[in-house]
C-alpha cells in the first residue's frame, strides 16, 4: 500500500457533497502543490454530461464553495478532470470507466454514492478489472443503518478489497482540532497523569446545530439523530477521549486503542438516554417551523438525543460520559467538556474563600479552540477575606498559527486516501462496535414504545435532557 495514486476515480461527482467538499478541497490541494502532477481525477455519475461540461460544472461549485485565495489557477486544476456518465445499478458503462482510468496500477476510488449503490458499484468495478491489484476505495457514511445492514456492506466490499485497502470516512477525523485532541492528551506531560476517574468527574460532548431538515428530508427520516450523528462522528469523539496512549502514531495502533473503548461501553438503560423531537419556535432571531411541518407529516424520528454512557474500563471506572446532540438548538457548537474533581482539601476556605474545579474545554466548530480554566487569586489586600476566581486560560487555534491555512477536513482526508494513510479512517471493527451499541438503545426504544419529547426550536432539548445531568448534580455547558 506505499504508493501515492496518480488515479483518483470519483463516483457521485456531481452530487451535493461533491460541490461543497470533495471539489473544493482537490482544487485547494492542487493549489498548494499537495497533488503529484501526474495525478488523473476521473469523475463519474448518472448525469449525462461531456468532460468539458463537467468542468464548467466544476468551476461553478468551486466559484460558490471556495474561497478565492484558495483556488490557484483553477484551469490547471480543471483540466485534470474527466467525465463519465455511468448508471451504478447496471453493469453498463463500467468498461468505457476503465477505459478512461487507464493504467489501475495506481489507483485510488472514492464512492460518495448512496450505501444501496455500493454493492452494484463494487460489482460494476469487479467485471471491469477495476478492484485488483493494489487498488484502494474509500466509502463515504452511513455504512448501514444497523449492525445487520452494516455487515452486509462490509462484506459486500470485502469480496473486492482487503481491509488495507478500504479507508471508511468520518470527516470528523479530518477536523484539526479533533486531530489535536491526541496531541493535546500524548505530547503533554501535564494532561494525560490526570486524565482518568482519579481527577476527573465527568466528561460531556455536544455537537449542536442550528439547522433543520434543509435538503435531507428523505434521509433524515429514515435515520434520525441516534444513527445520523451519535453513531459516527459523536462515539468517534468519544473514543479519541477515552482511549488508552496508542504505542504509535499509526493507523493499526491508533484504531486498535478506539475499538477497545467502543467495546467497552456499558449498554444503556432506558433512564439514561432522552429523545426530542423539535417544534416550532425561533432560531437566531428567526421563526422556524417545526419537525412535522418541515417533513410534511407526522413522524416519530428523533432530532435530538441526550443520554449518558459509561466506559467500564479501569481508566473510567464511575466517570459518566454525558453527549448530546439536537438540530434547531440555539446555536452551531460542537466541543468536549473535560470537568476535573474538586481539590481534596482547600487551605484558604478558613480565610472565606471558595474554590471551583478544574475545567478543560476543547472547541471543535465553529470556533477551534481550548480553553482551561484555573483558579487565581482576585488582587487585593484581602482585609475582609481572600478571594478566588476562576480565570480562564485560552488557546485560539487560529490565532497560535496564524500563519497556517485552515483547511477543510476532506482534504487531508482525500490526500491520505490518494497516499494511502489509513490512520484516520474507521476499520471495520469499529463500525460494528459503534453499530452494536447504537441498536441496543433502538431495541430499548422499541421495547419501551418511546416517542421522542417535544422541544421548542431555538431551546437545548426537552426539559428531560436537562433532568437527566442534573440528578447528578451536573450542569450541560451551555456558556
Amino acid at each position: 500500500m506505499n504508493f501515492t495514486a496518480d488515479r483518483l476515480l470519483l463516483f457521485g461527482a456531481t452530487g451535493d457533497l461533491s460541490q461543497r467538499m470533495l471539489l473544493p478541497s482537490l482544487c485547494a490541494l492542487h493549489a498548494d502543490g499537495f497533488l503529484a502532477s501526474n495525478l488523473k481525477i476521473v469523475a463519474t455519475a448518472r448525469s449525462e454530461m461531456s468532460t468539458s461540461e463537467f468542468r464548467q460544472f466544476a468551476r461553478a461549485a468551486l466559484e460558490r464553495y471556495l474561497p478565492k485565495n484558495r483556488r490557484g489557477p483553477m484551469a490547471d486544476f480543471l483540466n485534470r478532470l474527466t467525465y463519465v456518465s455511468v448508471d451504478a445499478t447496471t453493469p453498463e458503462g463500467y468498461d468505457q470507466l476503465a477505459r478512461k482510468v487507464g493504467d489501475y496500477s495506481g489507483l485510488a476510488i472514492f464512492l460518495s454514492t448512496a450505501p444501496g449503490l455500493f454493492e452494484p458499484t463494487i460489482e460494476g468495478l469487479q467485471t471491469a478489472g477495476l478492484t485488483q491489484g493494489n487498488v484502494r476505495i474509500g466509502l463515504e457514511k452511513p455504512l448501514g443503518f444497523d449492525l445487520t445492514s452494516s455487515q452486509e456492506i462490509n462484506d459486500a466490499v470485502a469480496k473486492a478489497f482487503s481491509e488495507n485497502r478500504i479507508f471508511r470516512i468520518d470527516h470528523y477525523l479530518g477536523k484539526e482540532t479533533v486531530q489535536n485532541l491526541l496531541a493535546l492528551r500524548f505530547a503533554n506531560v501535564l494532561l494525560e497523569p490526570v486524565w482518568n476517574s482519579n481527577y476527573v468527574e465527568h466528561i460531556q460532548i455536544t455537537v449542536a446545530e442550528t439547522v433543520g431538515l434543509e435538503s435531507r428530508v428523505a434521509y433524515y427520516d429514515d435515520s434520525g439523530a441516534l444513527r445520523d450523528m451519535v453513531q459516527n462522528h459523536m462515539l468517534q469523539l468519544l473514543a479519541l477521549v477515552a482511549m488508552e496512549p496508542p504505542t504509535s502514531f499509526e493507523a493499526t495502533a491508533v484504531r486498535d486503542e478506539k475499538v477497545k473503548v467502543l467495546r467497552a461501553l456499558r449498554p444503556m438503560k432506558e433512564d439514561e438516554v432522552v429523545t426530542g423531537q423539535y417544534r416550532a419556535g425561533a432560531v437566531e432571531g428567526k421563526s422556524v417551523s417545526g419537525y412535522d411541518e418541515e417533513l410534511g407529516k407526522d413522524s416519530d424520528t428523533e432530532t435530538f438525543v441526550a443520554m449518558k454512557a459509561h466506559v467500564d474500563n479501569w481508566r473510567w471506572h464511575g466517570v459518566p460520559f454525558y453527549l448530546r446532540h439536537g438540530k434547531r438548538l440555539p446555536e452551531r457548537v460542537t466541543e468536549i467538556v473535560v470537568q476535573f474533581r474538586c481539590i481534596p482539601h482547600s487551605i484558604f476556605a478558613g480565610r472565606g474563600a471558595r474554590t471551583q474545579p478544574n475545567r478543560l474545554v476543547i472547541g471543535i466548530q465553529p470556533e477551534e479552540n481550548i480553553q482551561l480554566t484555573m483558579m487565581a487569586k482576585v488582587p487585593g489586600l484581602g482585609r475582609e477575606g481572600l478571594r478566588l476566581r476562576p480565570v480562564p486560560l485560552d488557546i485560539a487555534m487560529p490565532d497560535a498559527f496564524t500563519d497556517v491555512v485552515r483547511r477543510i477536513a476532506y482534504e487531508r482526508l482525500l490526500l491520505d486516501l490518494i497516499e494511502g494513510d489509513q490512520t484516520l479512517f474507521v476499520r471495520r471493527d469499529e463500525v460494528e462496535a459503534q453499530w452494536e451499541w447504537i441498536d441496543h438503545i433502538r431495541g430499548l426504544w422499541a421495547e419501551n414504545e418511546l416517542k421522542p419529547k417535544s422541544y421548542g426550536a431555538g431551546t437545548w432539548g426537552p426539559s428531560a435532557a436537562i433532568a437527566l445531568a442534573e440528578r447528578d448534580g451536573v450542569t450541560w455547558h451551555d456558556d
